[in-house]
């Protein structure tokens, strides 16, 4: 389980976050939502012990993330920023069995391989795998980026954003995969942060809703993903349709 408790984050002068507590228990995925300077991807960086907050606290099962050693905390949660810096000539492939570097230190063995060829085909990569960064489409590098995460074998993956870049198939099947992952007593916990709507109602088990860096919803993808609680979030209305049993969200 990850705790947050009364966590308060500033940056700039600024107070991003504010007296946030939540509980995300283990298992399935929980989408954080909300619009632009929510905190959703401050949040995240927070809980992944990136961001320092002034006052608060944060648990990932038990672990303190501000305390805890690079490559133990490394073991335990893995992060896809939005923004990742790499070296442009890294090839495909060397950038996804990066991922195994909290397991071997520098010394990859059989196991390591086999993850990192594992990772490629999961996520459409093995064509790719020698090609250098910079010669690959923007969707392309993103897939690359969350592969690496997804090689690093953390029982929680952090995602700020996944699906910028992606057309919609890559989209459907990054969300599908992360959704077969975290299924069973061995699936990993997936959080990401989300702007589609949609892929929140459709693949989330649980929904963070945000606003003004502060949760103003948090449950089960039915309770959130509700016409009363996304105007409070978005401060427009929406229309909440059936479709084949599932909620299609449309703006008015």
């Amino acid at each position: 389980m990850i705790e947050v408790n009364n966590l308060t984050y500033t940056a700039g002068g600024a107070e991003i976050l504010h007296d946030v507590s939540l509980r995300i228990p283990r298992g399935g995925i929980t989408a954080l939502i909300g619009p632009n300077g929510a905190g959703k991807s401050s949040l995240l960086h927070c809980i992944a012990g990136l961001n320092r907050p002034v006052s608060g606290r944060v648990q990932i099962e038990g672990m303190d993330p501000f305390t805890a050693a690079d490559r133990e905390r490394a073991r335990q949660v893995s992060l896809l920023q939005q923004t990742a810096t790499v070296v442009s000539r890294l090839r495909v492939g060397e950038l996804v069995a990066f991922g195994r570097w909290p397991h071997h230190g520098g010394r990859p063995g059989a196991e390591d391989r086999r993850i990192t060829g594992e990772a490629l085909a999961a996520f459409e990569l093995e064509t790719l795998a020698d090609r250098p960064l910079d010669t690959l489409s923007g969707g392309q590098r993103q897939r690359a980026m969350v592969a690496m995460a997804y090689a690093q074998a953390t029982p929680w993956m952090l995602l700020d954003e996944p699906l910028n870049a992606l057309d919609p198939r890559h989209a459907r099947d990054l969300m599908a995969r992360l959704h077969d992952m975290s299924r069973g007593p061995n699936g990993r916990s997936v959080v990401v942060v989300l702007h589609d709507i949609n892929a929140s109602a459709f693949w989330a088990d649980r929904v963070v809703a945000m606003k003004d860096g502060r949760v103003l919803a948090n449950g089960a993808h039915d309770e959130v993903i509700s016409a009363g609680t996304l105007a409070n979030v978005y401060d427009m209305a929406f229309d909440i349709l059936d479709h084949g049993g599932r909620k299609l969200v449309v703006a008015r």
